[in-house]
């Protein structure tokens, strides 16, 4: 292929190389904070209504006697069904009765509780803010925060539609300088937020932006490094997702205050914006694409930093059309989307694999909830995902050399779905068997995702690489939307969401048979390319 030949004589792993994994996988771990946030920011407190007898220090002075708080608790706020006090009702008047230890602390009637009128008393203990407790989003408006999650998925959903073809269209460093901007500016922006729905739009509009970060550094690691090297590169990359995991809990531990946490996560993105500009623009896409000229002092540069100055000056304009005539002739007029379901042989590729990102994003967010069932604090948590991701991604690195990207791609789902299915089967009593498959099927979860990352770049041409991982983009946050709301299923059955959760992979796995094995094959250029593999 003659545009392996140019990257392997310019350098194809080397200084360059190394400095842009540096620079591009960095932001890789601060986006996952991003993606991580609302485990944190909004976090929901114990919480009760305010109530002047508790929380009015002139009232209390007219209670006569000296009862302690949890007295005053007893007659101002009713028990909940689970024996704490209620979370969205309070008494209208005290229930003075409830002192007597011969009343029963259901001595009382619903006509006796109203609403929350004056707002709630939150357990500040771990959290000093949230926007839980900026914008009351509890008891009859605790709808609104799944719903600000929802719209944050969306907008990585959007995003990945649209940066996947515009990436192809008008290059990878454009949009991936771009996105860090508006990532920077909409993540500063919604700290400061006056109200939630601005929240919630500066959210879609920062997850729009990640959408675009994620997929241009996969496809600029990918397209300047050679197929011995590609594996490595993707894995590296998706060992960011998991360090960044870690350094989200890392951070949450020490910045307990919403607005803070989503300052500290934003800003970062500004330094990125600035250095950017230094990245060098995808070489293959653009002699891809006809611009021969700039792909020509990309490739010269990329030989200065490799310390290959003379390889890089015998290059010339006319050794370039000469070695890349055929992707001129095919990039001359831009490759639309409806070739991926067009073109004979692509679109059976592109079925599967978008199959194989939803299977990713529907049972990793099936499994995060799943995981808060273990007891550990949030911040334990977060780093336990993270920690489990680490060896399963290095893992996926020797099967996919070994094996084959098909068959890992294959194992690493059925290994998620078959896990999942055997929790259905062990009692609620044996917590440590149940938690160590839950680990196994995150473990599966996290091999399915690296393998993808760089199967989907090997199976479609330079021409259409962006926007195939636009699709897989799209599919995964779909599956992320749609993942949690399977959780409902439980109010029919507890075991229904698990079974759910656990045949989707499987039956997505067995599907993954039918794709074409591409180890060591070289990455297809054009449609011609890939039709003659």
């Amino acid at each position: 292929m003659a545009f392996a030949e140019l990257l392997d004589q310019v350098g194809s792993k080397g200084r360059f190389q190394l400095l842009q994994m540096v620079a591009l996988v960095v932001p890789i771990m601060w986006v996952t904070t991003h993606n991580m946030l609302d485990n944190f920011s909004g976090a929901v407190p114990d919480h009760r209504c305010w109530a002047s007898l508790l929380d009015n220090s002139t009232a209390q002075a007219g209670v006569p006697g000296t009862l302690g708080p949890e007295a005053l608790l007893t007659i101002s706020i009713p028990l909940s069904p689970h024996q704490g006090p209620h979370q969205c009702h309070r008494f209208r008047h005290p229930q003075w009765q409830l002192l007597d230890l011969n009343v029963t602390a259901a001595n009382w009637s619903e006509a006796d509780t109203e609403p929350c009128m004056d707002g709630w008393v939150y357990d500040r203990t771990t959290f000093t803010s949230t926007i839980v407790t900026q914008w009351d989003l509890v008891c009859d408006n605790q709808a609104l925060k799944p719903m600000a999650q929802s719209i944050y998925l969306s907008g990585i959903l959007v995003g990945a539609a649209v940066c996947g073809y515009t990436a192809d269209r008008f290059g990878r460093k454009l949009l991936l300088t771009w996105s860090y901007l508006q990532l920077a500016a909409a993540g500063t922006a919604a700290a400061f937020a006056p109200t939630f729905p601005l929240y919630c739009l500066l959210r879609f509009l920062v997850a729009f932006a990640v959408a675009g970060v994620m997929m241009n550094t996969a496809t600029l690691l990918m397209e300047w490094t050679s197929t011995s090297a590609r594996a490595w590169t993707m894995i590296l990359n998706a060992l960011g997702f998991s360090f960044g995991q870690c350094l989200m809990a890392a951070i949450a531990y020490g910045v307990r205050d919403w607005a803070m946490l989503q300052l500290v996560v934003s800003t970062p993105f500004f330094l990125s914006f600035l250095y950017s500009w230094w990245l060098a623009e995808s070489a293959r896409w653009l002699l891809s694409t006809g611009r021969v000229a700039q792909g020509l002092r990309e490739l010269q540069r990329v030989a200065n930093i490799n310390g290959k100055r003379a390889a890089g000056e015998a290059l010339t304009m006319e050794g370039l059309l000469s070695a890349m005539r055929e992707e001129q002739s095919e990039g001359q007029a831009p490759v639309s989307m409806a070739a991926l379901f067009c073109t004979p042989g692509l679109c059976q590729r592109t079925c599967i694999s978008t199959l194989c990102w939803f299977a990713f994003g529907f049972t990793f967010y099936g499994l995060a909830l799943d995981l808060q069932a273990l007891g550990s604090n949030i911040f334990l948590l977060q780093v336990f995902i993270g920690l489990t991701d680490i060896p399963a991604k290095l893992g996926t690195l020797l099967l996919l050399g070994r094996l084959g990207r098909r068959p890992t791609q294959v194992l690493s789902l059925l290994l998620a779905g078959l896990c999942i299915l055997a929790n259905t089967m062990v009692p609620h009593e044996m917590e440590a068997l149940r938690s160590a498959l839950a680990v196994l099927a995150l473990s599966g979860v996290g091999a399915a995702f690296a393998c993808a990352t760089v199967y989907i770049g090997e199976l479609f041409p330079t021409v259409l690489r962006m926007t195939a991982g636009g699709l897989g983009q799209m599919a995964a946050r779909i599956g992320a939307i749609l993942g949690p709301l399977v959780r409902l299923l439980g109010i029919y059955n507890p075991v229904v969401p698990l079974l759910v959760y656990g045949t989707v992979p499987v039956l997505i796995g067995l599907i993954a048979l039918l794709l074409p094995e591409t180890l060591n094959l070289p990455l297809p250029d054009t449609i011609q390319d890939l039709q003659s593999q």
